[in-house]
């Protein structure tokens, strides 16, 4: 029997290594392009538009921008997150540093009061705002009958009748507030500062020390220099969700943002024009101002960063 002539198969083509690569990262291009870019785009086509999201947007031009320049309410959210900013931000990173450090030491139960610096920043944040509304309740508070036996003891021996702030209810408490709060989560700032701390050279501390150079001394000109590039990427950070609060003034004060607007901020003013007021095309305007100034605050960190951030190799 004789055997029938093998077949010749085509060599198999294969793809350039330039469609290979994209063929794998498509997935992620895709959910970009339909994710990101597309909804980019649509947010700067309503901004100059009149859209209502009921019925299609109509062009307006700049008119959504030059509403804002007359828009009161626009101003007070834009100063009261400004504010929250240049607090917080300063506030919470020498805080963060400080128990960073006190923590880099050989305390007793050192991973116990870790673990307890990190824990609430694992709590969402609409429980921890129900948490902090009761401790800051101006008649059952846990702050105010803290403050209690001071007060009296104060009001006992001068006479006066002083009494706990009614933290939520009064438009000159409520930032403070706000504040106080915000420091509820500083543990992944201090996570990553243990982390750099923790690379820190010895030598460097065991030279100054031999240089007769104090404590004080050691922290300011070998601790600084050497995390000054974690405290530039935790200060953007800061930056950034400084100015995108929203879910705790949210949740304890409400829409309206406390008495006298005084807890309202910019992006729950964006949220209200874009949902229960309707006015989309004029919060995605608003949205665009918020990345600019966003974007100008971190250009302006890090043009500053040039002469107080070391960089060890650089």
């Amino acid at each position: 029997m004789s055997g029938a002539p093998p077949r010749a198969f085509a060599p198999r083509r294969r793809l350039p290594p330039g469609a290979v690569g994209l063929l794998f990262i498509s997935p992620w291009l895709v959910g970009f392009l339909v994710f990101m870019l597309a909804p980019v785009l649509m947010s700067l086509y309503y901004s100059l538009s009149d859209y209502s999201v009921l019925e299609p947007p109509l062009w307006a031009g700049a008119e959504n921008y030059t509403r804002l320049l007359h828009d009161p309410v626009f101003w007070k959210v834009l100063r009261n997150t400004a504010v929250y900013t240049l607090v917080v931000v300063p506030l919470s990173t020498v805080i963060a540093i400080a128990i960073a450090c006190l923590l880099n030491t050989n305390i007793r139960w050192r991973a116990f009061w870790r673990a307890v610096v990190f824990l609430p920043s694992l709590m969402p944040l609409v429980a921890a705002a129900m948490v902090w509304m009761w401790i800051f309740n101006g008649e059952l508070g846990l702050l105010n009958s803290s403050l209690d036996p001071v007060l009296g003891a104060v009001n006992g021996a001068l006479g006066t009748d002083l009494r706990g702030p009614n933290w939520l209810g009064s438009p000159r408490w409520v930032m403070p507030s706000l504040i106080l709060m915000s420091l509820w989560g500083i543990g992944n700032a201090v996570v990553i500062y243990l982390a750099a701390l923790g690379d820190v050279p010895r030598s460097l501390y065991e030279a100054a020390a031999i240089d007769g150079v104090s404590a004080l001394g050691r922290f300011r000109n070998v601790t600084l220099p050497m995390i000054s590039p974690v405290v530039l990427f935790n200060v953007i950070i800061g930056v950034i969700g400084a100015w995108q609060v929203f879910a705790a003034p949210y949740v304890m004060l409400g829409s309206a943002g406390g008495p006298d607007r005084s807890g309202y901020f910019y992006t729950m003013y964006l949220y209200d024009n874009a949902f229960p007021y309707g006015k989309m095309g004029y919060a995605s305007a608003m949205a665009w101002v918020q990345l600019v100034i966003v974007l100008a605050l971190t250009g302006l960190t890090m043009v500053m960063s040039k002469r107080f951030v070391y960089y060890r190799g650089a």
